[in-house]
């Protein structure tokens, strides 16, 4: 399938790429068609571009290549997409991220709002954390900001 995107000009991919989210994405009500865009130049960034918005592309990323402890029980997921049956390794998690003006190292990741992808049904579906430790707001660079800071050089 061939279609125009507002970030990567037109793209060609394939139908069995396309990933259904049947119950769409709060807040997009009628995108209900996403592709997982991995670029080697944006790594450890991905793009989940809709299909069916042009303008429509998020910036995600796995959650526990920053938060390695990150827990989010997918059963409830599972149940409601009725993927009962598939592994959990044919599950993907993904968290959106927001990138602010305040400088490069101000990126923030909806931990409370992960993504679940099934690989071997291409479906997802956005889960919503009620009651959870963890933020909307989990900044993503705060370990490479505080390193790089000069008033924490060895030497001062």
């Amino acid at each position: 399938m061939k279609f125009n995107t507002r970030k990567f000009g037109e793209i060609d991919i394939p139908d069995d790429k396309i990933i259904a989210m049947p119950l769409g994405l709060p807040g997009f009500q009628g995108r209900n068609r996403f592709v997982l865009l991995e670029r080697k130049e944006t790594r450890p960034f991905c793009w989940y571009q809709s299909v069916d918005d042009p303008n429509l592309a998020l910036v995600i990323m796995n959650p526990f290549l920053f938060h390695a402890d990150y827990a989010v029980d997918i059963e409830p997921a599972i149940k409601e997409m009725e993927w009962k049956g598939d592994s959990l390794d044919k599950m993907s998690v993904y968290v959106v991220l927001t990138f602010h003006n305040e400088g490069p190292y101000r990126i923030t990741a909806n931990l409370i709002g992960p993504i679940i992808i099934n690989t071997r049904k291409c479906q997802a579906v956005q889960l919503i954390i009620h009651d959870s430790p963890y933020s909307h707001q989990h900044p993503v660079m705060a370990h490479y900001k505080t390193a790089s800071q000069p008033e924490n050089a060895v030497g001062r």
